[in-house]
């Protein structure tokens, strides 16, 4: 299947790149950065702005919007706006099989810094309205809401043990998710998955669940 990632140069998007590469699928990833896969002949990089003048691709059957910042005043621009942007043009066409956005679980508990979480949000309401519109392509469209991932995004708080010791306090499980299995539940919802769409999938270690119940 002709697959596209937005933010392919790490962490996530880039472990999203190397699944579908493994399993066979074209893929064509989207990033400010240059290739991270340095020329692999069956991967295609564009260098591209979200939230700016988008290249014409054709055909897109997978669509995987992970592009995002955390701070610095663009959350709403680059997390939702250019989410947006990029399913109107490569995601509501006939060819489309599944759409998979990359949330947080900020969405939902309202966690993080204000912009972010706010973006986050709005990519739920969002992915809600994409997959009513898909649905009659026979499409799925789906989220994905992370807690902590070991990313280089994380790395200020991977390289300091006393905040990665209270990160990790703060799960049921007293970890962090790998790129790795974002990814592989990625492709789950996009090539196994044919009948749930419309949702949001937490994967937290169980932080929001965690609670002490005292009597």
């Amino acid at each position: 299947m002709k697959v596209l990632i937005t933010g392919t140069s790490r962490g996530i998007g880039l472990a999203c790149a190397l699944k579908y590469l493994k399993e066979g699928h074209e893929v064509i990833g989207m990033d400010i950065c240059p290739d991270p896969l340095n020329g692999r002949p069956d991967y295609t990089h564009i260098v591209a702005d979200i939230t700016g003048n988008l290249p014409e691709i054709s055909g897109i059957q997978i669509l995987i919007n992970n592009a995002g910042v955390q701070e610095g005043g663009r959350e709403i621009d680059i997390n939702l706006k250019g989410s947006i942007a990029v399913t109107e043009k490569y995601g509501i066409t006939p060819s489309i099989l599944s759409i998979v956005f990359m949330a947080s679980s900020s969405a939902s508990n309202g966690a993080e810094f204000p912009l972010y979480a706010a973006s986050k949000g709005g990519i739920l309401a969002y992915m809600k309205n994409v997959a009513l519109r898909v649905a009659k392509y026979g499409a799925t469209c789906n989220s994905i809401s992370a807690g902590g991932v070991l990313t280089p995004l994380n790395a200020h708080i991977i390289d300091n043990p006393d905040l990665m010791r209270q990160c990790l306090n703060e799960t049921l499980l007293h970890k962090w998710a790998f790129a790795e299995e974002i990814a592989d539940l990625c492709y789950y919802l996009t090539c196994i998955n044919r009948s749930m769409t419309g949702q949001d999938l937490l994967i937290d270690n169980g932080e929001q669940l965690k609670s002490n119940f005292i009597w």
